[in-house]
């Protein structure tokens, strides 16, 4: 049985913006999260295979996580860095940084692998994962 879609095609097309029928559309986000699902692992993947990887958390630390504490404050908090010194490893501003660790902001993909770099940690360890999906939230 052959379950391929068919092609995505625009409803409406102008020089700044593309208009899409919601099937197309969520489509194309569920293909995304799938891909960024996919390099999360990849990027875990070879981490491991070069003899890195995230470090392992406390018991108190995993407890603050699902309470629902920022992963990205929790890692930072555990290497000692101070919003500042993070945000300069990471190039990107401390009112950003800040705003992640809130959850005002998500962060980008780009934003979370930054600070990924700077922390020494998988992207998956920003990533949390509910209920078997992945999710920024």
């Amino acid at each position: 049985m052959n379950h391929e879609r068919p092609p995505i095609r625009p409803l409406a097309e102008s020089k700044g913006s593309v208009t899409l029928r919601r099937g197309d559309f969520d489509a194309l986000i569920e293909t995304l999260e799938g891909a960024l699902g996919r390099i999360a692992v990849l990027e875990h993947q070879f981490a491991t295979a070069k003899g890195g990887g995230s470090r392992s958390l406390t018991k108190e630390e995993a407890d603050r996580l699902t309470a629902g504490a920022s992963p990205v404050k929790v890692w930072r908090e555990k290497q000692g860095l101070n919003q500042r010194e993070l945000a300069v490893a990471a190039e990107i501003s401390q009112s950003h940084l800040a705003e992640i660790e809130t959850g005002i902001k998500a962060g980008s993909v780009e934003t979370l692998r930054r600070l990924a770099r700077a922390l020494k940690v998988d992207l998956d360890a920003l990533v949390p994962v509910r209920a078997g999906h992945w999710y920024v939230r």
